[in-house]
């Protein structure tokens, strides 16, 4: 059958469930995780820099709800560990993810008793982000993330929006910046000899070459 007589056939509610689908699946390879970055062109990149003491830094931008942040944060986690270098993580969140700003509230929840702490939570979310869909299994996920730590998780983090804005602001940053995909990943130097920072286009290929490229050009 032709496809548009397809859709003649259906009913009503059947159609709008099929159209619902189809803008699933099209948002969907959008965002799909492709271990490749797009080649954007950056504005301000005044927040692409290593904090104070350090030559090298990984700065990243990404969305914990991100399934292809989601893929490049282990790989993240052995560099940093066997670099020794700071790693500077921003939020930038995808607008039609359900859970990602509750998330990354969380996160920063954490980061107020033990930065350390916050970033075990995202390395965490991470891992299990295929188990988590909805608000609700994120809330029930953080109670135990958070019970397995001696934390007793208050019924509200942020009954004052306070870190909600904080988010916010990374995002503003992310757009002044020009990120258009997560994750999206810079090696950042100071006192480089070039350009203070090095686009990753491919976290899975070029992140470890990148890094020796800005020890090398730091040295």
């Amino acid at each position: 059958m032709p496809l548009l007589n397809l859709f003649r056939s259906l009913t009503g509610r059947r159609y709008g469930r099929l159209l619902l689908a189809l803008a699933a699946m099209a948002l969907l390879i959008a965002h799909a995780p492709s271990g490749r970055a797009q080649n954007t062109q950056f504005h301000d990149s005044s927040a692409l820099r290593p904090p104070a003491g350090a030559r090298v830094a990984i700065v990243e931008f990404d969305d914990m709800e991100c399934p292809a942040c989601a893929e490049a944060n282990p790989i993240l986690m052995r560099a940093v560990a066997q670099y020794r270098i700071p790693w500077i993580r921003h939020d930038f969140l995808i607008p039609y993810h359900i859970w990602s700003p509750m998330a990354a509230v969380y996160a920063r929840w954490f980061d107020q008793r033990n930065k350390e702490l916050g970033n075990d939570y995202r390395n965490q979310v991470f891992a299990h982000q295929q188990s988590i869909e909805t608000r609700p299994e994120l809330i029930q996920f953080t109670g135990q993330f958070a019970q397995s730590h001696g934390i007793a998780l208050p019924f509200s983090v942020d009954p004052q929006g306070r870190l909600a804005a904080e988010v916010q602001q990374d995002v503003e940053l992310g757009k002044r910046v020009g990120i258009q995909q997560t994750p999206t990943i810079f090696i950042v130097m100071a006192h480089a000899k070039g350009a203070p920072y090095i686009h990753v286009q491919n976290t899975q290929t070029d992140l470890y070459r990148d890094i020796d490229r800005a020890m090398d050009e730091t040295r």
